[in-house]
């Protein structure tokens, strides 16, 4: 597989979106490096680089909440990812079932 081109930043990172392939729901946002992107595709479900760990992370590896990868997409500027996937549970580690469950404009 030709791996396309991804510009990452000055900490060897690209944002990754996570969102459920069904119903379009944006799941999460997450952190990938060049290794964590090469598992991610070669697993099948996603793994991310972990900043406050400092080490890869297997969403899923202990709550069994994966993310089962549909597609994985990059964006026109190379510096983006989108991954469309088929979650296992929750997305949030607080139980929600996605990180964006809070809005600025509601009470």
């Amino acid at each position: 597989m030709n791996l396309p081109e991804l510009k990452y930043n000055e900490a060897g990172l690209v944002p990754c979106i996570v969102q459920d392939a069904d119903t379009g729901e944006v799941l999460m946002m997450a952190w990938m490096s060049a290794e964590s992107l090469a598992l991610t595709l070669e697993r099948g479900e996603t793994v991310f680089w972990s900043r406050s760990r400092q080490e890869l992370w297997h969403k899923g590896a202990t709550s069994g909440n994966t993310q089962k990868l549909v597609d994985l997409r990059y964006d026109c500027d190379g510096d983006t990812l989108l991954a469309l996937v088929h979650p296992a549970g929750p997305a949030c580690h607080t139980g929600a079932r996605t990180c964006f469950y809070r809005s600025m404009l509601e009470g």
